[in-house]
């Protein structure tokens, strides 16, 4: 491939700075976890935290490929931070770092390349599911609160790929999940009796699809909605 590094080789290069700023970033945290056991904090990291690191290395390895003129490990970072669930950005404050303005890039660093085209499309494809809902474009990160034995229903359109929906209850109240496609039809369902279903629909084409969460409880329960 002329100008441009194989995917399996620059894979295989980005792994490798992928590890060393994973590396860099352990030991920050190990020197910050002396000074706060001294200080008797509580160090352990969350999922929150997890996600910074995540989307900090992200940019980083953008960098390194900026630097060597190389679209694969931007298409790489791309990937790490579309695994993390944002809020939609305020026109005005739209974010430096994002799936889709890094795979723009790579594009543009090689447009003769129909190998990168190929695999920034199917970033694209995977990376979000939902195309749009009632709570606007994109990924969906909303709090809505259920009153005992309701349901609550709303309809998306997805892209075709992985769609993950998720409703986290806050303990009161087992809740159910199901989805339905266009048709009526049951696609997904979690009613395992606890307080945080999840389902997951892969999809070929895009489309419609309804989410029904349900309140199995006898009192009202705060719900969080997460999509990819």
């Amino acid at each position: 491939m002329t100008g441009v590094m194989s995917l399996r080789g620059w894979a295989a290069t980005a792994a490798g700075v992928v590890l060393a700023v994973a590396a860099t970033a352990c030991a920050a945290t190990s020197a910050f976890s002396y000074s706060a056991q001294d200080a008797q904090l509580d160090t352990a990291t969350s999922p929150e935290a997890d996600a910074v690191t995540q989307i900090v290395t992200a940019a980083h390895l953008a960098d390194w490929g900026r630097r060597r003129g190389e679209p694969g490990p931007l298409i790489m970072a791309a990937r790490m931070v579309a695994e993390v669930p944002l809020r939609p950005a305020d026109a005005e404050a739209a974010p430096l770092v994002s799936w889709e303005g890094l795979l723009t890039e790579a594009e543009r660093m090689a447009p003769d390349s129909q190998a990168i085209r190929d695999a920034t499309a199917r970033v694209r494809n995977r990376s979000r599911g939902v195309r749009s809902s009632p709570f606007g474009q994109g990924p969906i990160f909303q709090v809505r609160e259920i009153k005992a034995r309701e349901t609550y229903v709303f309809e998306l359109e997805a892209r075709g790929g992985v769609l993950r929906v998720a409703a986290i209850g806050d303990g009161d109240s087992n809740i159910d999940l199901s989805v339905r496609d266009a048709g009526g039809a049951l696609v997904c369902q979690d009613g395992r009796g606890d307080h945080y279903p999840v389902c997951t629909v892969v999809r070929t084409q895009p489309g419609k699809l309804r989410i029904d969460i349900v309140n199995r409880g006898q009192v009202w329960t705060k719900v969080q909605i997460l999509s990819n």
